[in-house]
């Protein structure tokens, strides 16, 4: 599955944010086991709006993240997207500190704060 695959699938989920951490968790897990140098192709083309702009700039933040990961530069669409006020998809007391003080760096930069075990749990 590519990132704009995922982003299709969350455009048909509706607002179920329950279903897309789980499509999340599909999207890593299948990354984990491409081969290191088909790693980037999933990540290339831009994803068409999933009609919710935080999750939008969830998969840019995504994006940039596991290239970063792979030592490279995060894809030339995923720079464009940002939000205007922050996001914590997990808006507990306890996740609020955890993601304010150990978001991964590109997600923090676009203002969605989510800590890194959720990346990898999702």
């Amino acid at each position: 599955m590519t990132i704009a695959e995922l982003a299709e699938y969350f455009g048909r989920s509706g607002q179920d944010d329950e279903l897309r951490w789980r499509l999340i968790a599909e999207f890593l897990e299948e990354y984990r086991h491409e081969p290191p140098d088909m790693r980037h192709d999933l990540l290339k083309s831009e994803p068409q709006s999933t009609s919710d702009e935080r999750w939008d700039v969830f998969l840019a933040a995504l994006a940039e993240h596991l290239s970063t990961r792979e030592g490279r530069r995060g894809p030339l669409w995923s720079e464009r997207r940002s939000l205007d006020r922050f996001w914590f998809p997990f808006n507990t007391r306890a996740a609020r500190v955890d993601a304010i003080v150990h978001a991964p760096a590109a997600f923090r930069r676009r203002g969605v704060f989510v800590s890194p075990q959720e990346l990898e749990v999702a």
